[in-house]
């Protein structure tokens, strides 16, 4: 499955470059204003922190919600307290698109996560021209030296990379990137099983200083409290948010 959607997110890439070369990409990147501290703004705290997204569908459970305005959505993950943005953008599974990120960036005060399979640069330029603060990386999805260098480019461009491990090995190599933002992700990507428990086996190994971030098997104010019991510092929340009221649903989450 994750060879496939890396695949599909490679192939739609190179369709979009046919349509907008890597030199004017580039150029909109670098013409952007800064990018948000999203480092800053997902800190350690006295709660726990969220990053709420915009999710569509999924293909471990098909559509979940229409999502005709994003930007409504997003504005009201704010106004419910998230203090951040995710926003998926493949296209094939789970019915995303860069232009959500653009509605979503144009619309909130807070960092914009873009959500994607990234596996090559161009991918990275069009997120920092589409307004992304974040750019998720799969350590999964990458070899060692190419998750270096997005890394690197990522950083240069001066957004902060999310990267996502789902085991104790892709967590040292994620933490070999020198990334201050780490993810634990309880979906097995082979299988899309969930593991609630696997943030709180590999919590310890993220040293302080990093930021750990909590991803997947989250439904209600209780898998939240799990997570932060097991020392999340913030917990990525997509499949509840959508499929319920987000404002209220976050109020729950943020109190516990």
């Amino acid at each position: 499955m994750l060879a496939d959607l890396v695949a599909g997110a490679l192939e739609d890439a190179e369709r979009r470059r046919s349509e907008r070369p890597l030199a004017q990409v580039e150029a909109e990147a670098l013409a952007r204003p800064a990018a948000l501290d999203a480092l800053a703004a997902l800190a350690p705290a006295e709660h726990v922190k969220i990053i709420a997204e915009v999710k569509r569908a999924s293909p471990s459970r098909g559509s979940l919600a229409a999502i005709p305005d994003p930007a409504a959505l997003a504005v009201s993950y704010e106004t419910g307290g998230a203090s951040a943005i995710s926003v998926l953008t493949e296209e094939r599974k789970f019915r995303g698109s860069l232009a959500d990120l653009e509605d979503v960036r144009a619309a909130v005060s807070i960092p914009v996560l873009r959500k994607e399979f990234i596996a090559e640069p161009y991918q990275v330029f069009e997120a920092r021209a589409a307004g992304a603060d974040l750019v998720l990386l799969i350590v999964a999805a990458l070899d060692q030296q190419r998750l270096v260098e997005l890394h690197e480019l990522i950083t240069q461009l001066g957004m902060t990379a999310l990267v996502e491990a789902h085991s104790a090995d892709e967590l040292s190599r994620a933490l070999d990137t020198g990334a201050g933002l780490v993810g634990v992700n309880a979906r097995d990507l082979t299988t899309f099983e969930l593991d609630r428990d696997l943030f709180g086996r590999l919590a310890d190994r993220i040293p302080s200083g990093v930021i750990r971030v909590a991803e997947s098997a989250v439904k209600s104010a209780d898998d939240v409290a799990h997570y932060r019991a097991a020392g999340a510092d913030a917990v990525l929340v997509g499949e509840a948010l959508v499929t319920s009221d987000p404002v209220a649903t976050l109020e729950k989450f943020l109190g516990v």
